[in-house]
């Protein structure tokens, strides 16, 4: 677009597309700027801390639209480091609602993303090499669709049975009720980059022959179906 144009525009209508407000369901942001969930690799026990509070709380107050938490795993086997923060318990809820509020407060829509890392967890900060833990560091047992290891990592896997798979669904489900009491506005689906969900998405991780193997529509079903459990608790 040429100067002139966008002076054109401007005159029209002095406050630029993206300063404008922006309205999702009942949701109503302050513009269009949204700060995208940035891992910290800085948290105990899925705990966030202070560094998360002054990191989130600074962009909230700077004018952000919607201020989203970084990936929080729904189990601790769905972490990928184990500085990585979590909403599988009550006191990770807590920690977070303090987060959310203050964002809140500063009139800015608080947003948090939901994931699980699949075969791509138990390793190294990135920093560190991103490497595989080993037992001595806390490794603990990644699951995948497919005993499919990632690149050329040796960490130790399963592949997921119809047990494994209702019980993560069920974990993504509490994690977005846990979101909702925290005063979470927005919930975010990890479902790329690797992660668990975009595994089952992948034939080149997903060699499954049941039904979330096989066709797209079959290796679809396990982000639908988390969908749909999460819907209903956030709606609950």
């Amino acid at each position: 677009m040429s100067t002139e144009n966008a002076r054109r525009i401007l005159q029209r209508d002095p406050q630029p597309h993206l300063l404008r407000p922006f309205t999702m369901r009942s949701v109503l942001t302050r513009n269009r700027i949204m700060m995208s969930p940035m891992c910290q690799y800085s948290a105990q026990d899925g705990l966030a801390d202070d560094w998360h509070f002054a990191h989130l709380a600074a962009r909230a107050v700077g004018g952000a639209g919607i201020v989203c938490v970084e990936a929080s795993h729904v189990e601790p086997r769905g972490r990928i480091t184990k500085q990585c923060l979590g909403l599988w318990n009550d006191e990770q809820r807590d920690r977070l609602a303090r987060i959310a509020a203050f964002i809140t407060a500063q009139g800015a829509v608080p947003a948090v993303q939901l994931a699980h890392s699949g075969r791509k967890g138990s390793v190294s900060r990135p920093w560190e090499g991103t490497l595989p833990l080993t037992a001595g560091e806390g490794a603990w047992e990644a699951i995948a669709p497919s005993l499919i290891p990632f690149g050329n990592r040796a960490t130790a896997m399963r592949a997921m049975d119809d047990a494994m798979i209702i019980e993560v669904i069920a974990a993504f489900r509490q994690a977005a009720r846990r979101a909702r009491e925290a005063g979470f506005k927005i919930i975010e689906l990890h479902a790329a980059h690797g992660y668990l969900i975009n595994e089952f998405l992948a034939l080149s991780s997903n060699q499954r022959t049941d039904r979330y193997g096989g066709s797209f529509d079959s290796r679809a079903r396990f982000l639908l179906e988390t969908i749909e459990q999460e819907h209903l608790d956030a709606l609950a």
